[in-house]
């Protein structure tokens, strides 16, 4: 004969799976049954994830110092703001200034791409220097003169960097012409008739990732002409 499969319904339990006279019930199914049963009284009624989010504390309010009083000097005004101390120039600018008063003009022209200080996009000029406005806190822009894009026409006049960058299509998507703009502002306040190398140094800190970078050249180029009265040109 075969031997029967273990598998065999039919198979009996060992004998040590057996109770008194041959019985199912044994000391092992009893003390099974009672770890079971003490475990589940051990439960919560409500299940171990309800009471696990029910323990959890409630939710923390901010961290850190709230809004304080904040003035800046902005293309020759004086604008007064409340922010928190962790709030860029950049942000303070472009979201922070109350629209609804007629004392305050948008100034959303900076744009934030990178906002880590590496594309040059938010650049502004901050006592004569251009910065990345995305890179400084607007509490420590305070008592220092700060330049932005919306300073250069006047009148209802562009200034000639603006024309130039027009006249030399020095821009596509435009996310990045207002910080090459002021760049290029700089750049030719310090040294109005600059060298192509020149010019590639007062640059560097700008990235144009639609790479018109000959157009820019030759609108800077153009720029430092206009401003020095130069007639004619490209």
């Amino acid at each position: 004969m075969s031997k029967r499969d273990k598998s065999d319904p039919e198979r009996k339990p060992p004998a040590a799976e057996r109770g008194p006279r041959g019985s199912l019930f044994s000391r092992r199914h009893f003390l099974r049954g009672v770890a079971i049963s003490a475990g589940a009284a051990a439960l919560p009624s409500d299940g171990l994830l309800a009471q696990s989010a029910g323990a959890a504390p409630a939710a923390a309010g901010p961290v850190g110092p709230g809004a304080v009083p904040v003035t800046l000097s902005v293309n020759g005004k004086e604008v007064k703001l409340k922010v928190e101390p962790r709030v860029t120039l950049l942000d303070a600018l472009r979201d922070h200034i109350d629209l609804g008063t007629s004392k305050h003009v948008d100034l959303t022209g900076s744009k934030r791409v990178c906002d880590r200080g590496s594309c040059g996009a938010c650049t502004m000029i901050v006592d004569g220097k251009t910065v990345y406005s995305c890179s400084v806190l607007a509490v420590e822009a305070q008592g220092k003169k700060i330049e932005t894009v919306e300073s250069l026409a006047s009148g209802g006049k562009l200034h000639p960097v603006q024309e130039a960058f027009i006249h030399h299509d020095g821009m596509m998507c435009g996310f990045c012409t207002p910080g090459f703009v002021m760049s290029a502002k700089s750049l030719l306040d310090r040294d109005p008739h600059p060298s192509h190398e020149e010019m590639c140094r007062g640059l560097n800190g700008n990235i144009c990732r639609c790479g018109t970078y000959i157009g820019i050249f030759h609108a800077v180029k153009r720029a430092s002409e206009l401003m020095r009265g130069v007639k004619g040109g490209n």
